[in-house]
Order: C-alpha cells, then structure tokens, then sequence
C-alpha cells in the first residue's frame, strides 16, 4: 500500500513558497476562512481564464491578493475595469475592516504549458467535450514534452469513455524524481464532471533541479495593481 506526500507540501518552505503569506495569533481562523472564500470565490468567476493559483499576502492595514494566470487580458478587462469590478466584490463580500486596503495584482504565467494547475484545466475541458482519454493525454504529454519540460505524467480514474467499471489509467514520459528535494516538480489535480460520473485528474511535472542561488529567479511578469 503506497504511503505518499504531496510533492507540493514536501518541498514547502525549501524550493516552494506558501500561497499566503501571513500570521496572526488572533484571528488567525477568520483569516484562513477569508483566504479560502476569496479563492474560491475567484476561481469560480474567472473559470475559463486560466487561473493557476492565487496568493494573498498580508500586513499592517493592507491585504494584496495575486492572481497568476495565462490569460491577463481576460482578467484586467478593458481599461482595467474588470479587474476593478473583481477587488470590490472581493471587498464587499469578505473584508469585513473597512480601514484595509486591498490591493488586486495580476501577473502573467509565459509558461502555461509548464504550469499543472493550467494543464489539469486542459485535460479536464477536454474530458468533458467527451473526447477519447488517451489522445487527451497523448497530446497532453506532447504539449508538456514540447514546452521544454524535463518529465511529466498525466493520470485519469473513473469510468473511462463511458466503461462500466472504473479504473486508472497515466502516461508518463522522461524523468520524475518525487523524492528529490530540490528537484522542481509542480503538481495539481481536479475532477472532470462526465454524462458518467466524475473522472479525477492528476498531474506532475518536472522541471529541472532548483539551487539557492536560482531561487530568486521567476518567469511570470507583473502586469499591474489595482488599489
């Protein structure tokens, strides 16, 4: 029986970085529960917009929350104005103080082919447009390989293509070393809702090794604050 640690959770706090990054001895509990609501809130509204993860951040009398995603223009909106329209329905809905400042960045993934969160996306409109799952995850792994990604695997279970009983089924190409510290490797997963029941989605993918002195280093570009 496997016994397995989220490869996103192991390297926490070595190569990976929290997705909020604040602490409160107080309020520490309606702090975890704004968080999750804003998330869940933005994901829903921003379904088809590529959302890979979003980052809250806090201090003294000031909130930043950080959208990365693949499609900026989607978010900011013309003129900005749905970026606008986004910070005050998050300020309406959730923030509670009216002295915080609330701040709403948007940084742009170059990427996307590299990103899991994005690719789980994929996988799974794909799954639900009823498309055969191996070429799903043919051209996945094909898309993933030709970004310049140094190992991926891509796993579905459920009712495959409409099959009685459900089973697992990945594919997986070049190298994937999961108990490696500093070995970069993003992972996600999701559920694809099917006419036949509910198909999960996982995904890993490594992308080189990560040293101290490389850490710094990003690839996403910052595109804007609203305040």
């Amino acid at each position: 029986m496997g016994q397995k640690v989220h490869p996103i959770g192991f390297r926490l706090g070595i190569n990976r970085n929290w997705n909020s990054r604040w602490f409160s001895a107080r309020a520490y509990r309606e702090y975890l529960k704004q968080d999750v609501n804003i998330r869940k809130h933005i994901t829903n509204k921003l379904k088809n917009s590529g959302i890979s993860r979003i980052d809250i951040e806090r201090s003294s009398g000031s909130m930043t929350v950080t959208i990365h995603t693949s499609k900026p223009g989607l978010v900011i909106g013309r003129g900005g104005a749905a970026s606008e329209e986004l910070r005050v329905e998050i300020r309406r809905k959730f923030i509670r103080d009216p002295k915080l400042q609330l701040k709403l960045s948007i940084q742009e993934i170059t990427r996307p082919e590299v990103d899991a969160n994005i690719v789980v996306q994929n996988v799974i409109e794909q799954l639900e447009k009823r498309m055969p799952f191996r070429r799903v995850l043919k051209t996945t792994i094909e898309s993933v390989k030709r970004a310049g990604a140094e190992g991926v695997k891509v796993m579905v279970a459920g009712r495959l293509n409409g099959a009685e009983i459900a089973r697992t089924e990945y594919l997986t190409w070049g190298k994937l070393p999961l108990q490696t510290i500093r070995a970069n490797i993003d992972y996600s997963r999701g559920v694809a809702r099917t006419i036949y029941g509910a198909i999960g989605v996982k995904v890993w993918i490594y992308k080189g090794e990560v040293f101290a002195k490389e850490q710094g280093n990003t690839e996403e570009e910052p595109l804007g604050t609203v305040l």
